[in-house]
């Protein structure tokens, strides 16, 4: 099956470093990380999601944390600079990034956000990151995600 690239892997490419992508079957009705790992045959600490804030001060930012894990606002808006933040609505979400959800990467948004991802993705080799569509990942090392995006790593929750 040949896998079409996508804007991110197009990124990837162009600053040499190396990921693969990897297909998986979508299910309309559960977009979330636990079914992505499920498809994919692996542990679902390795299957990241990205979500997009929205904080008092700084505007927009953008988190990356395991897929079974819930993003501590307090701790979202600490590390980010801001007082208090929010998810993003989801109507906000391809304006916002040219992502849909299911389908958004922290790599290759409309515009480059402040990216926090969290401390965990350090005990891995590789990791998984949508490859911004729906049903296509990207697979790379952590610290080549946390180069591309420019990201802080922290705790997140």
């Amino acid at each position: 099956m040949k896998v079409q690239k996508t804007n991110a892997a197009r990124l990837l490419d162009k600053e040499k470093i190396d990921y693969s992508l990897v297909p998986y079957q979508v299910d309309e009705e559960h977009l979330d990380a636990i079914h992505v790992a499920d498809q994919l045959g692996e542990d679902i600490s390795m299957v990241f999601k990205t979500l997009v804030l929205k904080g008092d001060r700084i505007g927009h930012f953008v988190c990356v944390i395991p897929g079974d894990k819930e993003v501590d606002l307090k701790m979202a808006a600490k590390a980010s600079g801001n007082k208090s933040c929010a998810l993003i609505h989801m109507k906000e979400l391809l304006p916002t990034t040219g992502y849909i959800r299911g389908g958004c990467s922290p790599i290759g948004m409309k515009k480059t956000f402040p990216t926090f991802i969290h401390s965990t993705c350090l005990d891995l080799d590789k990791m998984y990151v949508s490859a911004g569509i729906r049903g296509l990942q990207i697979c790379l090392a952590p610290s080549d995600l946390v180069r591309m995006t420019k990201a802080t790593v922290c705790s997140l929750f």
